[in-house]
């Protein structure tokens, strides 16, 4: 996921940190039991950790994205305000 794929249909300039935000949507990191790893992201999305943290962060904040701990891993998943607004990107 580099800052040379497109957006999504309609919004060709979506920010990376939204582009990630749909892509946790899309392959099933929407509940706590499917929260993802830094590394399983980092895998989907080819972003390097640094980044990806970043974005994370910024999506927390906004209320978008959940972080829990699992066995002392940190994982994250998109919330349902994150599951709205994804819905809104695409419509």
């Amino acid at each position: 996921m580099n800052s040379s794929s497109g957006g999504l249909p309609g919004h060709p300039a979506l920010p990376e940190e939204f582009r990630l935000l749909c892509m946790l949507h899309n392959i099933g990191a929407t509940t706590m039991e499917k929260s993802m790893s830094i590394e399983e992201i980092v895998r989907w999305t080819e972003l390097n950790t640094e980044m990806l943290r970043n974005h994370l962060q910024k999506l927390g904040e906004l209320g978008y994205v959940k972080s829990v701990e699992t066995s002392g891993i940190e994982k994250y998943h998109v919330t349902p305000v994150g599951i709205t607004k994804v819905m809104t990107l695409y419509s």
